[in-house]
């Protein structure tokens, strides 16, 4: 937190270019989490293929899996 952005103000003038923060999305998760809850059980959100699960002692793999594009969200677990 405070932490200061630094920007090329010309580069963001051109191209129609603009500055958002967003925070977890920027969805509202009382209406997001029940909808994709409800694309799971229809069969059309099938997150189970999204994550991929390492153990503790391979956290460095699973950073270079998420780095390299193999796995879009791995899971480290503790025990």
């Amino acid at each position: 937190m405070g932490d200061e952005l630094q920007l090329d103000a010309v580069a963001l003038m051109s191209g129609g270019r603009c500055v958002r923060g967003i925070v977890e999305g920027d969805a509202d998760p009382d209406a997001f989490i029940p909808w994709l809850v409800e694309l799971h059980q229809a069969g059309r959100f099938p997150f189970d293929r999204l994550i991929s699960f390492y153990p503790l002692d391979r956290i460095n793999d699973a950073v270079a899996d998420a780095e390299a594009g193999r796995v879009v969200k791995p899971v480290v677990r503790m025990g």
